[in-house]
């Protein structure tokens, strides 16, 4: 069983019941026709660059490659025995690049430390 977080760009003021309706319409297999977000490119890039999802190998963090990739998400599928370095890299970049956090298990979602403190 694998740990599932995906990470959001949604428009500013967007709230954790946005992002759910999000997911729950990707679940649906709906996704918005656009170009991708810069911001989820810029978090793909950095994500793959310390844990690459192609091609597949021994000790990599994901259960599941290539990651799922959306014009305004990515899914990760995580190894329940990955390191806790990786999720702390996954909230960082997820800050950085003014991400929403999902956490599958318990539907939490995580503003950007930023948002959180406006």
């Amino acid at each position: 069983m694998s740990f599932d977080l995906s990470v959001w760009a949604l428009p500013a003021g967007a709230t954790p019941a946005d992002v759910r309706a999000a997911v729950q319409r990707c679940r649906q297999g709906q996704h918005v026709e656009r170009y991708p977000d810069p911001r989820v490119v810029a978090f793909y890039r950095a994500i793959v660059a310390s844990y690459p999802d192609r091609p597949a190998r021994p000790g990599s963090p994901w259960a599941v490659v290539p990651l799922h990739t959306a014009n305004d998400h990515i899914e990760m599928n995580l190894n329940p025995a990955c390191e806790d370095q990786v999720l702390l890299d996954i909230e960082r970049l997820a800050g950085e690049h003014d991400l929403m956090l999902f956490d599958y298990q318990d539907g939490s979602v995580y503003p950007p430390p930023a948002r959180a403190h406006r």
